[in-house]
C-alpha cells in the first residue's frame, strides 16, 4: 500500500512539478487596464429611486484653487491621499430621479464637449435599465457645458420627450446677446466659446419649445428651487421631498471633497463670482451639516450621494452613503 502511494506521488510530481511563487508570478500575463463596469448606482429614498450616473472623471490643476497657498493645497491633498501626479481628481455626475410620476434628470454631463474620458451619462442611463425617451424633465443647476452639453449631440436631442428647465438669471447671463459686452475683455473669448457650446446643446429643445425658465419660489414637478448663486449668476440647487427623507441636488457649490471641505472658504477659478460662491458654500455647508441633509453632488466622488459632517463648524468632511445592495 505504501509503495503504491509513493508511486502515485512520483507520477503526480512528474505531471505537476512543484513551482515556486516567483515562477508562477513570472508566467502570468500582464492584463492591460480595461474599461470599468457601467457607472450607475441606485439609491432608494422612501418612494423615490435616485440613480447616480457617472459621466467620467477629470483632473484639475491645484493652481485653480484661489486665495490659498500651493503648499497648503498639497498638504490637504496628501492628508486625504489625493495628491496625484495628474492633478486633483473630480467626478462628473448626473442624477436620474424616478418619483413614480415622472423621470427627472438633474444635470446631463458633457456628451463630447470635453473629450473621450467624459461623456458617459447617456450610456450609463441605458445600462441602468432606462431609456432616454422616458425622461420627461431635465433640471440644470446651471449652464456650464459639463452640465448642459449632455442633453444633445450633433444637433439631435438625447432626450426627445424632455423639457429643460434653468433659472431666468442663468438664461440671461449665457443666452442674452448683450451680455458679452459686459464681460471683461480678457475673459470674453472664453465666455463666447462657452456660449457656443451651450447654444449648440440647447437648440434642439428650443426649436420644439421644450426649454423653459423658472424663478425663485417656483416648484417643478415636486422639486423646490434654491438660489445658490455665485459659481454662476443663475446657479440653483433642487430640493426634493420623499416619503423617507429630503435630498438636495447641490450643483457646483463645491468641486473638491478634499480642499474645499477642509478649507470651505477656498474659491475655484471656475467661479464667476468667487466671493458669493464662498458665501453660498459656507451657508449651505453649515445648514446641511446641522440637519444631516442627504445631498447629491456632481463633482464629489461617484456616486456623489452622501452627507456633510463638521466637528467644529469651520472645516467639514464628506461622508458618502453606505453601499446598499
Amino acid at each position: 500500500m505504501k509503495k503504491t502511494a509513493l508511486s502515485l506521488s512520483v507520477l503526480l510530481f512528474s505531471l505537476f512539478p512543484l513551482t515556486s511563487q516567483a515562477e508562477v508570478t513570472k508566467t502570468l500575463p500582464i492584463i492591460e487596464q480595461q474599461a470599468q463596469v457601467a457607472g450607475f448606482y441606485q439609491h432608494q429614498l422612501g418612494n423615490t429611486q435616485i440613480t447616480a450616473l457617472l459621466d467620467g472623471t477629470n483632473f484639475m490643476s491645484p493652481t485653480l484653487f484661489k486665495d490659498i497657498s500651493q503648499d497648503k493645497v498639497q498638504e490637504i491633498l496628501k492628508k486625504y491621499h489625493a495628491d496625484q501626479a495628474k492633478g486633483v481628481q473630480t467626478s462628473v455626475n448626473a442624477f436620474l430621479v424616478n418619483t413614480g410620476k415622472s423621470l427627472v434628470l438633474v444635470d446631463s454631463g458633457t456628451a463630447d464637449c470635453f473629450g473621450a474620458h467624459l461623456g458617459s451619462v447617456l450610456k450609463n442611463l441605458k445600462a441602468s435599465g432606462h431609456q432616454p425617451e422616458q425622461v420627461n424633465t431635465i433640471l440644470l443647476t446651471h449652464l456650464h457645458p459639463d452640465h448642459s452639453c449632455g442633453v444633445s449631440k450633433n444637433g439631435i436631442a438625447n432626450y426627445p420627450n424632455a423639457t429643460i428647465y434653468v433659472s431666468e438669471d442663468e438664461e440671461n447671463y449665457w443666452l442674452n446677446s448683450k451680455q458679452a459686452e459686459k464681460i471683461a475683455q480678457d475673459k470674453r473669448a472664453n465666455y463666447l466659446a462657452t456660449v457656443e457650446k451651450i447654444k449648440a446643446a440647447l437648440t434642439p429643445y428650443q426649436a420644439k419649445k421644450q426649454f423653459k425658465t423658472f424663478k425663485l419660489g417656483d416648484n417643478i414637478n415636486g422639486f423646490e428651487v434654491i438660489n445658490t448663486a455665485g459659481h454662476t449668476p443663475g446657479h440653483f440647487s433642487y430640493k426634493l421631498k420623499t416619503t423617507g427623507e429630503d435630498i438636495v441636488f447641490i450643483g457646483d457649490i463645491v468641486h473638491s471633497h478634499t480642499v474645499q471641505f477642509d478649507k470651505p472658504e477656498t474659491a475655484i477659478e471656475y467661479d464667476i463670482d468667487p466671493k458669493t460662491a464662498v458665501q453660498t458654500r459656507l451657508k449651505q455647508f453649515a445648514d446641511y451639516a446641522k440637519r444631516g441633509q442627504t445631498i447629491a453632488a456632481p463633482h464629489l466622488p461617484f456616486p456623489g450621494i452622501g452627507h456633510i459632517y463638521s466637528a467644529d463648524g469651520k472645516s467639514y468632511q464628506w461622508i458618502p452613503v453606505h453601499f446598499k445592495d
